[in-house]
């Protein structure tokens, strides 16, 4: 039997802010959406906003079918928790069915590169066992692209997603975090739903020691896109606000 291809598809960071309506030729590379424009299935986190970014590929490289033609299979809901706490069981080969039919399918986060701190990497992973050729496509990734601005350490990096909400246990993982990054030299790399972004950035400066480094990348890709990166000592007199509504990325590197 010969499978089609699993291709990642990313999609833009700007989604839910004011400029999710930009031209989709500005955020992602014309040969990622060329694929995009040509798959008649996808597997996403939601459809809803599959369909709008499909609309978005349109205005810059014309679908080959209708909107209406085009197959969108829902990826289970993480079963509890915060997101990438823990995937709900899913059927491998009923998500899989166009590419093990020999058909091209794509699957989409709804930010980012797919299956990167996101749950399309356990479908990624059934695609490797069922024998279908796995394709990643271009497009920006909000973890090395914060990386990249902080100036911390880029050589050894880990992504560790979300902390705990419950004050006490976060301020328990900061500490470990803060521990790990100065026994290896290593930037740790997290985020936070937006209207946590001010909670979490407290809770780094209440925590962290003075001459550990911090970096916050708020609104990567978009026009007013900013990176501040500075010692605890520095950053604690004038932490500034961040916004409630647009993604934020943050990394420390202790000294």
């Amino acid at each position: 039997m010969i499978s089609g291809t699993l291709y990642l598809v990313p999609n833009a960071l700007d989604g839910g802010t004011a400029e999710a309506g930009v031209d989709l030729g500005e955020r992602l590379p014309l040969g990622t959406l060329r694929v995009a424009a040509r798959l008649a299935g996808w597997v996403a986190e939601n459809a809803k906003s599959t369909r709008a970014f499909l609309k978005r590929v349109d205005a810059v490289c014309p679908l080959a079918r209708p909107i209406q033609e085009i197959a969108i299979v829902e990826l289970p809901r993480p079963a509890k928790g915060r997101p990438g706490s823990g995937n709900a069981p899913f059927d491998a080969d009923r998500l899989l069915a166009p590419a093990l039919g020999g058909g091209d399918l794509g699957l989409i986060s709804e930010a980012g590169l797919a299956a990167v701190a996101d749950p399309g990497a356990l479908l990624v992973a059934a695609a490797h066992r069922a024998g279908i050729r796995v394709v990643a496509l271009p497009g920006a990734s909000s973890i090395t692209l914060a990386v990249a601005a902080s100036g911390l350490n880029g050589q050894s990096f880990a992504f560790v997603g979300y902390l705990p909400i419950e004050a006490d246990a976060r301020a328990a993982r900061i500490r470990e975090l803060e521990t790990a990054s100065r026994r290896l030299t290593q930037t740790q790399v997290m985020i936070e739903t937006p209207y946590r972004n001010a909670a979490l950035l407290a809770a780094l400066l209440a925590q962290l020691q003075p001459a550990t480094m911090l970096a916050v990348s708020v609104g990567l890709t978009l026009a007013g896109e900013s990176t501040r990166s500075d010692t605890i000592e520095r950053w604690r007199p004038a932490p500034g606000t961040l916004p409630a509504d647009v993604p934020a990325v943050f990394s420390l590197l202790a000294r």
